[in-house]
């Protein structure tokens, strides 16, 4: 899994938007006309569906886009995590509902900023629209809570490691061929609630990741080429159940598709 964010002038490598960073929760949520579900049968479930909507102005709407695409998300499922909407309170979390911490293989629940695209290209795909950056053999990912560069994407050439653990990102086999950074733990940044999670090439169905969200290479390169960042994209990932409670609330679409990635979208 993997994450990002530092500021361009310790850094070449840049994982966020500071000014998408100010937006309120809420008005984040109120703004954006691209969304990504994801949505999985429960907390413990390692497969699940991805289904893209749109509208074309914020006081619009929601409309699905293309057929679902079956995902995997952490070998241990999903866990409430750290984004746009809080969810450290009783009226979204239950008692009982897992938390997501680092090195616990569970993907974030919430809703969550989409940030950098990246791959080992030196230039992203023709149409793509996301800001990229290409990986490169010192490009890492920090997932040591200790370090003060904590779930950040750094080039360590630039900068002065102080971490005893991290992730290279070129050395992941074709996992991040294509990839996006999901704002997860991202403002503020707490040491051990999770550190580096992507979008990113699956190793197969239903072989789950460490922390991530993964999906077909065809399938996420289509997700990448849809991406507008002046449409301000999110990512909501939930278990079904806790989606259609807090859809309403939330302001989210209607879920147009069933759990098992084998069915065809419901009408």
């Amino acid at each position: 899994m993997k994450l990002p964010l530092l500021s361009p002038c310790m850094v070449a490598v840049c994982f966020a938007s500071a000014a998408l960073a100010q937006s309120p929760p809420q008005k984040a949520l109120q703004s954006s006309t691209q969304i990504l579900v994801v949505t999985t049968p429960d907390w413990n479930a390692v497969e699940g569906v991805l289904q893209r909507y749109e509208r074309p102005r914020p006081d619009k709407k929601w409309k699905v886009v293309g057929n679902p695409i079956t995902i995997v998300v952490g070998k241990n499922g999903l866990g409430w995590g750290a984004g746009l909407v809080p969810t450290d309170n009783l009226a979204t979390r239950g008692a009982l509902d897992p938390v997501k911490k680092e090195g616990d293989g569970r993907s974030p629940a919430g809703v969550f900023r989409l940030g950098t695209a990246f791959g080992y290209a030196a230039q992203e795909q023709t149409g793509w629209r996301m800001p990229y950056v290409n990986l490169t053999p010192s490009v890492e990912c920090v997932d040591d809570p200790g370090s003060k560069f904590y779930n950040r994407v750094v080039d360590r050439a630039a900068v002065s490691p102080d971490w005893n653990s991290s992730e290279h990102m070129l050395l992941s086999g074709g996992l991040y061929r294509w990839g996006i950074v999901v704002d997860h733990n991202a403002n503020p940044v707490t040491p051990g609630s999770g550190s580096c999670v992507f979008m990113h090439i699956w190793r197969g169905q239903g072989e789950g990741t460490v922390g991530c969200t993964a999906m077909p290479q065809e399938q996420l390169e289509s997700v990448l080429a849809w991406l507008d960042p002046a449409r301000k994209p999110l990512l909501v990932q939930l278990p079904r159940a806790q989606y259609e409670r807090l859809r309403r609330d939330w302001k989210l679409p209607e879920l147009r598709h069933v759990d098992n990635p084998n069915h065809a979208p419901t009408p």
